[in-house]
């Protein structure tokens, strides 16, 4: 049971569920990108490039010595830079508004866990975020994706549960954050058109 706790959550680890999400988009709704370098950017900055922090680890001072809790925290910077980056790319390529949600939505979310887990000391889960997020996102652009989301999530508790990474307090913090953030992105659009 432990081998296939492993499996889930190294197949829903936050870059490869940004990248599923990415490509739903991209298929179903493909006016929400405006156009295939969205698609493209948006793979890069929020998937290649957090991923990328697990094989440089090694060469990177002050990580290298970290083992896994390294690796994590070189993990959680790579994201927020691929989010910052993708939002830069967004306002210079004058990005649709729907890759600003996605954008908003990852951002926001990174910065909130970020908040929480070092101002705060309150452990969110990260992993949970990285998985509610692009269900909530696939939800808010109305691809079917309610039930599968739920079941992903719910696998993806379970793993985390069954290997002792996090508590269910923390998966719920970090299922909420994501849930919030595109609730209040979703109010401030409506009011602002």
């Amino acid at each position: 049971m432990n081998r296939l706790a492993k499996a889930i959550r190294c197949v829903t680890l936050a870059p490869v569920m940004a990248g599923i999400m990415l490509t739903l988009v991209y298929v179903r709704q493909p006016q929400v990108m405006g156009r295939a370098g969205s698609f493209w950017w948006g793979l890069f900055f929020l998937t290649v490039l957090p991923i990328l922090a697990y094989p440089l680890q090694p060469y990177i001072p002050g990580y290298r010595k970290k083992g896994r809790e390294g690796q994590r925290s070189l993990a959680m910077v790579f994201a927020v830079a691929g989010y910052l980056m993708g939002g830069i790319a967004n306002f210079v390529l004058k990005a649709p508004r729907g890759m600003w949600m996605i954008y908003l939505e990852y951002l926001l979310s990174g910065l909130l866990i970020l908040f929480f887990n070092k101002c705060l000391g309150l452990r969110a889960s990260g992993h949970a975020c990285g998985v509610a997020g692009p269900a909530a996102l696939l939800v808010y652009f109305r691809i079917p994706a309610f039930i599968s989301g739920m079941i992903i999530l719910a696998l993806t508790w379970w793993a985390s549960l069954r290997m002792k990474r996090h508590t269910a307090g923390q998966l719920l913090g970090g299922t909420v954050i994501p849930v919030a953030v595109i609730l209040v992105l979703t109010f401030l659009e409506k009011i602002t058109l």
